[in-house]
């Protein structure tokens, strides 16, 4: 329940769209609970969840923060009378079917760390800036604009580390007025989730609220309800070693960064696909041969790795460096036995691609999508259960970052369902992410809004990189508004 409370001179960078951000006004804050039927508190059957393997190394890296803009809500959708109210009572019937989002995270005296599921609430941002039109920050076709600093505003636990769950909210909801939309943002630790479990939730909060007041819609089964086993491999008896007060960030945040979202049709996709299965190259090795199809996203990876690496002006001497290009795969359906693709938690493992400057950029597209290939495909069971057994050896927090000036480390993921919500007025007019976990080479993919098998591509970049980028005709030319 809600509770109060190429040319050889150095192309310019583009400025942003403006250097400061807009004010967005608070209306109102509040806690909101889980609900329950009986006494309209929280009394779920899941008391404690125990963080895993693939939770642990998230407790330094800052809380995630994904959101959709929207058209303005009908006129007979008050928002202060109506719309707040429902997204209220959406979000706490939402927390019933996840009470770990509505709880803080613990460390027993032995040193693990798990969720209690205590129903003591999320934080809900009410909030408003209505000198912002939609045109204004989406701009339409044929705009070339970096992302607008207005997004960075719309989210709560602003530079708040995953560890911090343990006397903070594990998620918040600010919802935004718009002169003509609404903004709804959704901010949780990610420690507690990934991206699969995250998308389920948000939609789950969506679902419901289009649901509207009814009793009988608020009690039925939700369409994905999560899975909170804790049944298989991720779930160890080690202890990750933490400093008191908890772990520090890995990376600064506070380098000059520029934010674009490239968007690439279905078309551009497959010509890159093709590109990627028919090489130039002539491998003399036959075990470097494909051994199945190399699919969309890698060969659009493989594209991207390759004109960053150009982009970032490399001298002739830094040719044998190295350079990282570093996924996360979902390992739910890699594992056997395999587990509910609805787990709840992380259950992702991270694969580093490496290769010299000089032969990422003078081999084709090919050679550059088939190393990626090739890791993708051997990251199987047995790969998995590796992954974990090392980390045990050695527990370690994840390395978010660019600590060499030569990685990009490829986030969220196209297959997420991000336009598969209806709050009641429509579908998402766009998808977009807040200030955390960003740095130079931190790239997210997301779904195109057509469903047709389009990627848009968060790029987050040095000014100086990202202006090369865009001056780089071999990538530009599959770019499309």
């Amino acid at each position: 329940m809600p509770s109060s409370s190429s040319s050889s001179s150095s192309p310019k960078p583009k400025p942003n769209a403006t250097e400061e951000q807009e004010e967005v006004a608070i209306i109102s804050k509040c806690t909101v609970c889980p609900h329950n039927n009986n006494n309209n508190t929280s009394s779920s059957s899941v008391k404690s969840l125990k963080l895993s393997v693939s939770d642990l190394p998230m407790l330094s890296c800052q809380y995630i923060q994904k959101g959709v803009l929207l058209s303005q809500p009908p006129p007979d959708i008050d928002i202060n009378d109506k719309m707040i109210p429902l997204l209220k009572l959406s979000l706490s019937r939402t927390l019933s079917h996840f009470p770990a989002l509505a709880g803080r995270l613990s460390t027993d005296p032995q040193g693990h760390i798990h969720i209690l599921c205590n129903g003591s609430g999320v934080h809900f941002v009410h909030a408003a800036a209505r000198h912002l039109h939609v045109h204004q920050i989406l701009p339409p076709p044929p705009a070339d604009r970096d992302v607008h600093p207005c997004f960075k505003t719309f989210f709560a636990f602003d530079n708040t580390l995953s560890y911090a769950g343990h006397h903070q909210p594990i998620a918040a909801v600010q919802v935004t007025e718009l002169a003509d939309g609404l903004f709804i943002g959704c901010t949780v630790n990610h420690a507690v989730v990934d991206g699969t479990s995250f998308w389920n939730f948000f939609n789950t909060f969506a679902e419901i609220s289009k649901g509207g007041g009814g009793g009988v819609v608020f009690n039925r089964m939700v369409t994905n309800p999560p899975d909170f086993s804790r049944e298989n491999v991720f779930i160890s008896p080690v202890v990750l070693p933490l400093p008191a007060g908890g772990p520090a960030a890995t990376f600064s945040g506070d380098e000059p960064v520029r934010e674009r979202v490239v968007h690439f049709s279905r078309d551009a996709i497959l010509k890159m696909k093709f590109r990627a299965n028919n090489p130039l190259w002539k491998p003399q090795n036959s075990d470097l041969k494909p051994k199945s199809e190399i699919s969309s996203f890698q060969s659009l990876s493989a594209q991207l790795w390759r004109a960053v690496t150009r982009a970032r002006r490399f001298l002739p001497a830094d040719s044998t460096k190295t350079t990282t290009f570093r996924m996360a795969v979902n390992c739910r359906h890699r594992l056997e036995p395999k587990v509910d693709p609805l787990y709840f938690g992380n259950l992702i493992q991270s694969i580093p691609t490496a290769a010299s400057v000089g032969d990422l950029v003078s081999h084709d597209l090919s050679w550059a999508a088939n190393q990626l290939h090739q890791n993708v495909v051997a990251h199987d069971n047995a790969t998995v259960r590796r992954g974990v057994k090392e980390w045990e050896k050695q527990p370690k927090l994840f390395p978010l970052g660019n600590f060499d000036g030569a990685m990009i480390t490829m986030g969220s993921s196209p297959r997420f369902p991000m336009y598969d919500n209806d709050f009641g007025w429509g579908r998402p007019l766009a998808v977009r992410s807040g200030k955390a976990n960003k740095f130079d080479g931190k790239f997210s993919a997301f779904p195109g809004r057509d469903g047709d098998g389009s990627v848009d591509v968060e790029l987050v970049l040095a000014p100086e990189t990202m202006a090369w980028l865009e001056r780089d005709q071999e990538f530009m030319q599959y770019v499309s508004s």
